[in-house]
């Protein structure tokens, strides 16, 4: 089953050209949808994505993939 990950493209706290594919590198057969997630509070303030319905946040890009990775469907 591939995994499901979401990103925001306006979140403040990630930048999509180095994010995107250090989640292809750990999850090659992801499904990577790129949009708004309506979540502008949290977003305003951490870096986060969802993974497999999870929602994960951390202060940078690099702490939210750490903690990402366990949920990381393998």
């Amino acid at each position: 089953m591939a995994n499901d990950i979401r990103v925001c493209e306006k979140c403040k706290h990630i930048k999509l050209k180095s994010m995107v594919p250090k989640l292809q590198k750990m999850a090659p057969d992801a499904d990577i949808k790129i949009g708004c997630k309506s979540y502008c509070g949290p977003c305003g303030k951490r870096a986060f994505v969802y993974i497999n319905g999870r929602y994960i946040s951390a202060p940078t890009e690099d702490e939210v993939l750490a903690k990402a990775a366990p949920f990381i469907k393998k």
